[in-house]
């Protein structure tokens, strides 16, 4: 197939993060056909993630090695490189491999790089066209941008806790560390927005995120309900706020989630469940009225749909075109035939053996996504990059 090692093949990118939100940039990149070179610090074993576990991948005689399994969910085809950018000849090999880079991101607090010679301002007027990426807690300005930043304090900060969990219990985060993806996938953005500037004028520039930033940003509709009415939005565990029934309810074996987005769809639902009457009582018929009396709706639907397996309601409501769905548990959803069919669990082979890994969902049709190396050990190709004369050739 045409174009099948990637779109951004002959892009090179220099990555100096770690943790997660860098990396989930770096991989997605790398995905799509770009050449990435990870530094690790030798002084700490390399990222961080490296001791982030159980569980690790281990080799033939089952000893551990460093694959811990989050390092590897964001980690695959990189080049790991082991530099001290606190030496003077780290900083000349960072600088080297900075002359080639198209892209360079990193995620030290703002001004940690500066002491180095690495940072934005002093890199840019010698690599004018260098596209520089900065992650940071709170960003390069503002009276928080001294503090440090984790996924737990932007989703505290950030609002989006306080919008998760039971309506009575206590605020609760996502169970991953979405503000860092998110924050990631929003470098990637900005670095390909940046790039086809760069590809016009031939200037490059510095992309500043923050985690908080891009966690405010997907507060969505929660965030401009409140700037619309004023009132601050509570919890209601898997309820929606502006939709009703659109939430989790128990069945005779289990649980099922229900989405129903219209009218036509409530009939439909009400007659499933035995209570036709229910679309046109006034208190309900429509998704306003639902949404003013919900307590009152759920106290008939919930023990309603309790009286059903949940293979039922869900082949049930199937046929009227109501939309449902089963809630998995991750030994089910790798196993389903979906995953199988959209390539969502790969594997691939990694210096201590054959690790799996989650797929990209981008689904191009002329340029594929690649996965040409698996998550490196340590420091795997330190010399071979150092000493290259074109160090980001695969």
């Amino acid at each position: 197939m045409a174009g099948s090692e990637g779109p951004l093949k002959g892009i090179k990118v220099l990555d100096l993060s770690r943790i997660l939100a860098g990396p989930t940039c770096t991989q997605l990149l790398g995905d799509l056909g770009a050449s990435v070179i990870k530094i690790e610090n030798p002084a700490t074993g390399g990222d961080d993630t490296r001791q982030w576990g159980p569980p690790y991948v281990k080799d033939a005689d089952g000893n551990r090695s460093d694959l811990s399994a989050y390092f590897m969910s964001t980690n695959r085809n990189k080049k790991s490189v082991a530099i001290d950018i606190t030496s003077a000849e780290g900083q000349a090999q960072i600088k080297r491999l900075a002359a080639q880079a198209d892209i360079l991101i990193e995620n030290f607090k703002p001004g940690g790089l500066a002491k180095y010679g690495l940072d934005y301002a002093t890199l840019s007027p010698e690599f004018p066209s260098l596209v520089y990426c900065s992650i940071s807690g709170y960003g390069q300005t503002g009276p928080n941008a001294s503090k440090p930043g984790y996924d737990l304090m932007a989703q505290g900060y950030g609002g989006i806790m306080s919008l998760t969990g039971d309506a009575d219990g206590a605020p609760m985060k996502v169970g991953v560390g979405i503000a860092d993806v998110m924050c990631g996938m929003y470098a990637t953005v900005g670095i390909l927005a940046a790039l086809r500037h760069r590809d016009q004028t031939g200037e490059g520039q510095q992309i500043d995120l923050a985690l908080v930033d891009t966690q405010v940003s997907w507060l969505i509709n929660e965030g401009v309900n409140y700037l619309t009415s004023g009132d601050v939005p509570q919890r209601r565990g898997n309820g929606h706020p502006n939709i009703v029934p659109y939430d989790v309810y128990e069945t005779a074996d289990g649980h099922v989630i229900l989405a129903v987005g219209n009218d036509g769809q409530f009939r439909r639902f009400c007659e499933f469940i035995g209570h036709p009457e229910l679309a046109d009582d006034p208190r309900f018929a429509t998704n306003p009225a639902r949404l003013e009396n919900r307590d009152a709706l759920n106290a008939v639907l919930r023990p309603a749909v309790q009286t059903y397996a949940t293979a039922t309601v869900i082949a049930e409501l199937e046929t009227r075109k109501v939309p449902v769905g089963p809630v998995q548990t991750l030994d089910q959803v790798f196993a389903t035939n979906q995953v199988a069919a959209r390539q969502m669990q790969i594997a691939m082979q990694a210096a201590p053996g054959e690790v799996k890994l989650i797929g990209n969902p981008l689904k191009l049709s002329r340029t594929p996504v690649t996965y040409r190396s698996a998550p490196p050990v340590f420091g795997a190709d330190t010399q071979a990059v150092l000493n290259a004369e074109n160090p980001f050739e695969d």
